[in-house]
């Protein structure tokens, strides 16, 4: 039976309405747009450390190939037991008691568990409290879990420390979960002992779930000491994500996890939930797992590029000092991570749109960089730069930069 009418459209589901991931949006289509008609593009707006020359270390990948014949099939959906016992031991020897192997899921990626957390620990209307500015994935997953993003500030002049007082004024008698991105994405925050006890007695107190994202927990600079948020307290349920893509350069692998601890006794329903989603999708990437126990095993080869002399430290130096000698510009130093989240004067840029002030650059110079909105951040007056690139990459995209920004300031005179 054939319709006499015209076909109907088809529409993207509604759930997706209040869901956004600027980060690879419409500034990103744009810059690939050029790049078809010929444009050499720089882009400093992922964190994809593999474009840039960093390779995975040999014995991971020697571990992979040894066990392709081996990882043909599903693998328990948790993940294979070697590498939770390796997430398992390696939490234990940074003094974290009660995380056994049966506690901690291997997933494609941090993303996959954040998405698989949320969604088991979401009822329509629940509401987490995220950090502004944010990772964005935390806030569009929880809004595709049917949950409501409450953010909550990070103090620029603090070093992007969060504000527990703003985190305590913003808990209801609806809100799950408290979020902590540590280092952070994309301010570089490495949060203090003080603070992190303040969000643990937040959690103990209101009866939350501490969500830790700690993918970037070896990328430190300066002496900047990271704490595992699961090693201050056995009374927080705390939810420690983490994986391999940064620190050991294998982001396309996609392996990441999430360890559980805490009184996981008042959490049974829940993390039966939690396995109930891990069944579904069957079990994660199972070549990627084998990396896990080599990995976090092996010599850490991190620790070579963010000490003296090293290439990430380097180049955070680099972009940091420059975007500091830049009139209008300031940039508070990033502790940890692959990023700055530089500050643009109002008073001399008066930038209302950081959107189309990107876009604008992108035109002008073929730097691709994100715009602060596109983190939950409520300001138009900053923007995320990747520190990945060679210092001599990154010494010509900061002189464009530069250049923009004097025509910039040029035009408002």
């Amino acid at each position: 039976m054939s319709s006499t009418g015209d076909p109907r459209q088809i529409r993207q589901s509604s759930k997706l309405l209040d869901v956004r991931y600027d980060v690879r949006g419409p500034i990103l289509e744009e810059a690939q747009r050029m790049e078809a008609a010929g444009h050499r593009i720089m882009k400093l707006n992922i964190g994809n450390p593999a474009p840039f020359g960093f390779e995975a270390p040999d014995a991971i990948l020697q571990g992979m190939i040894q066990h392709l014949p081996h990882a043909q099939g599903y693998s328990d959906s948790k993940g294979i037991y070697s590498a939770r016992t390796a997430v398992s031991q390696y939490y234990e020897s940074r003094g974290i008691r009660g995380i056994g192997v049966d506690d901690v899921f291997i997933g494609n990626g941090v993303s996959e568990m954040i998405s698989m957390v949320l969604t088991a620990l979401l009822d329509t209307g629940d509401e987490v409290l995220i950090p502004s500015p944010d990772y964005p994935l935390w806030t569009g997953a929880t809004t595709l879990a049917g949950g409501v993003a409450k953010h909550y500030r990070c103090v620029e002049e603090e070093g992007w420390q969060p504000d527990l007082e703003h985190i305590e004024s913003l808990v209801t008698e609806r809100t799950k979960g408290l979020v902590l991105i540590n280092p952070n994405n994309p301010t570089g925050a490495v949060y203090s002992r003080e603070t992190l006890l303040g969000m643990v007695e937040i959690c103990r107190r209101h009866n939350l779930v501490l969500m830790a994202d700690e993918i970037y927990e070896k990328i430190t600079y300066d002496g900047a000491k990271h704490l595992n948020a699961a090693g201050l307290s056995d009374d927080v349920l705390t939810l420690t994500f983490s994986g391999l893509s940064k620190a050991y350069r294998v982001a396309g692998y996609r392996s990441g996890w999430v360890a559980v601890s805490g009184p996981k006794h008042r959490a049974k329903d829940f993390l039966d939930g939690l396995t109930l989603l891990s069944n579904m999708r069957m079990c994660a990437n199972v070549p990627a797992q084998h990396a896990v126990q080599v990995a976090l095993g092996g010599y850490q080869t991190i620790d070579d590029l963010v000490l003296p002399g090293g290439r990430l430290l380097e180049q955070r130096n680099l972009a940091q000092r420059r975007l500091n000698d830049i009139e209008g510009v300031s940039c508070q130093p990033a502790m940890g991570a692959l990023y700055l989240f530089p500050r643009l004067d109002p008073e001399v840029y008066g930038i209302e749109d950081d959107e189309g002030f990107v876009l604008d650059l992108l035109k002008a110079k073929k730097i691709l960089v994100s715009h602060g909105r596109a983190f939950n951040y409520e300001d138009t007056d900053h923007f995320r730069l990747v520190t990945l690139p060679s210092v001599e990459d990154l010494g010509i995209a900061l002189d464009r930069l530069e250049d923009f920004l004097a025509d910039w300031r040029e035009r408002r005179v």
